[in-house]
């Protein structure tokens, strides 16, 4: 399963197996088939870009986010905290996202994270969130985690997390660009100190 999650670069991932699931698409390109499920949960535009989805979005792909995302971007099915939706062998469960500490993600937005469940791999992608209550009884085999801070989980905090859900493995987001994201040492830290349990994956930009 590992082998087949590709970070596309920011908040941007790819799952591509028998089918193929997008999140949130931005500044990405179309690829040899278009997504069977993209993935948005919330309405920031490095997330939900009208764009993006129409480049890569085919006749059969089902596109799942929050109200927010269903107000811009027509043909959205909305999951709530909780719900859960299964497309074909993949099942969906919506996660609360939010942070606490930090007015750029509030807690009234209702953003979302996801689990992925596929191929008896859970694959949980945080998304714009800090540490919440709602991920204490989650137990990934894969996390998909930010750490820049803005907003989102520091390094210090994404490793209490990874520390929290000991999943397998572990791939940190929003890093080595430009702007709010972490660099490429924020990154190396977060691999060098995380538990032994836990084995962080630094992977390359692809599209």
């Amino acid at each position: 399963m590992i082998e087949r999650i590709k970070w596309q670069g920011h908040s941007s991932f790819t799952i591509d197996g028998e089918i193929k699931i997008q999140i949130a698409p931005w500044r990405v390109v179309m690829g040899e088939r278009a997504p069977r499920l993209i993935l948005i949960g919330h309405d920031h535009y490095d997330h939900c870009s009208p764009a993006d989805v129409e480049k890569i979005r085919g006749p059969q792909t089902v596109l799942v986010g929050n109200e927010t995302v269903a107000r811009a971007i027509e043909g959205t099915i909305v999951l709530r905290e909780w719900q859960s939706i299964s497309v074909d062998r993949a099942n969906v469960k919506a996660i609360p996202a939010y942070s606490p500490h930090d007015a750029r993600h509030p807690r009234s937005q209702k953003g979302l994270g996801f689990v992925i469940s596929i191929d008896y791999y859970d694959i949980y992608y945080v998304g714009d969130s800090q540490n919440i209550p709602e991920m204490e009884h989650l137990r990934p085999d894969i996390l998909l985690l930010p750490i820049d801070g803005y907003g989102r989980l520091t390094v210090s905090e994404a490793l209490q997390l990874v520390a929290l859900l000991k999943p397998r493995w572990a791939i940190p987001y929003n890093w080595g660009g430009a702007g709010e994201e972490a660099t490429q040492l924020d990154a190396q830290s977060f691999k060098a100190q995380a538990s032994i349990e836990t084995e962080v994956l630094l992977l390359p930009v692809t599209q």
